[in-house]
């Protein structure tokens, strides 16, 4: 204490405050003696600021992904020819395969001449990171593939449309390469790759079956424009056989497919679609829309008899309808109404949640109180304090 008194301090400095600073307040405060202290519920409102953080941005992440509609039609468009863009391995060597396509008009196509045929290693290719069996692993399903967003579809088809060079083979060139693109006539047809002297008939030595090797790796087969980034259900497939005598059967259903960001293009493409001389025909040339076709695959390989053909056939039909995917946008002022609605909503309801929380232990506190004979004392519950007085 006589540090306290020494150092200047009196108790008087800690009192209330006394003269007009005492007698000034313009809000005149209720003494604790009539109050309640009420229960803590910062925890409650933390919650209920993340609530409403997480609801407001799960909003904001619907608008800005847009709603993506698919509309089926039937097709119009009136067009004769139909674009095959093929890239790939087969386990034997060029020289020894013949690749021919027939449609059901009686055309038949010698495309080993329109394609290219690279010498490679088997290995290869092979071994690559990407590859997968049709029906197994991520974007490979045999059937309809999963519906990309549109500004994925949009995005890839602005890259480059070539095809990569063949890099050089490391190891015997006991395989071959086939890339390119064909026209064909836009009807049923059939493609297919057979060894040499096996499947037509031919002037020469056939060769030997001990040399069939129709294992095979698919980096590209679609139809249509070149667009070598979008993802189709035999994109980057393998499949390998040890027998000689060996069929794979592929049976391909392809569909006519637009893809655009601006729902309200849809009229003009449907009409540019119809007649390939409209004025706005260069609207797919936009990068708000492009046409292209999918297709779903169901395949079949087996070994077959010394007298069957063995070889790799793909066998393809057109489907007389049009599949329209479209992506939409709301506007932004409808998302704030959102917002604000998610976020007064979950402000009023925790409100209430809280004072009906509330209600419920102050109603339990005084049944215990009473059961107890505690009226006119002190009784503390869940941290809050009731005070009696006369």
């Amino acid at each position: 204490m006589n540090g306290f008194v020494e150092s200047g301090l009196s108790e008087d400095n800690f009192g209330e405050a006394k003269g007009g600073l005492a007698s000034f307040d313009a809000f005149p405060k209720t003494k604790k003696t009539y109050l309640t202290r009420g229960r803590d519920s910062s925890a409650w409102t933390v919650t209920l600021i993340l609530t409403c953080v997480y609801l407001a941005w799960s909003e904001l992440s619907r608008w800005w992904t847009g709603n993506t509609t698919q509309t089926f039609s039937v097709e119009k468009g009136v067009s004769h020819d139909l674009q095959i863009n093929l890239d790939m391995v087969v386990a034997m060597k060029c020289a020894d395969l013949h690749v021919n396509m027939q449609d059901a008009a009686g055309d038949r196509t010698l495309a080993g001449e329109l394609l290219r045929k690279d010498p490679t290693n088997w290995n290869m290719w092979a071994q690559g990171k990407n590859m997968h069996k049709l029906g197994e692993g991520e974007d490979a399903l045999p059937g309809w593939e999963e519906l990309w967003d549109v500004h994925d579809q949009l995005g890839a088809a602005k890259k480059k449309r070539k095809f990569p060079k063949t890099p050089r083979a490391r190891g015997p060139l006991d395989a071959c390469r086939i890339y390119g693109s064909l026209d064909g006539n836009k009807v049923q047809g059939d493609f297919h790759i057979t060894a040499r002297g096996h499947g037509y008939m031919e002037f020469g030595e056939h060769l030997s079956h001990n040399a069939f090797n129709f294992s095979h790796a698919i980096q590209e087969l679609s139809f249509g424009p070149y667009y070598p980034n979008l993802q189709n259900p035999l994109d980057d497939t393998i499949t390998t056989t040890p027998d000689h005598f060996y069929k794979y059967q592929y049976y391909l259903s392809i569909v006519p497919t637009i893809y655009t960001d601006d729902a309200e293009l849809i009229p003009l493409l449907e009409a540019v679609n119809r007649d390939s001389r409209h004025p706005g025909r260069s609207v797919f040339q936009s990068s708000h829309a492009i046409k292209t076709n999918q297709y779903a695959v169901t395949s079949q390989s087996h070994t077959v008899p010394d007298n069957y053909i063995p070889g790799i056939f793909f066998k393809f039909d057109i489907e007389p309808i049009m599949l329209t995917i479209a992506e939409e946008w709301g506007g932004f002022f409808a998302l704030l109404i959102r917002i604000v609605n998610v976020v007064s909503g979950v402000m009023v309801a925790g409100g209430w949640a809280w004072q009906m929380f509330d209600w419920a232990l102050e109603v339990y506190g005084k049944r215990s109180g009473s059961r107890n004979g505690g009226m006119g004392m002190l009784g503390v519950f869940g941290g809050k304090e009731k005070h009696s007085f006369d």
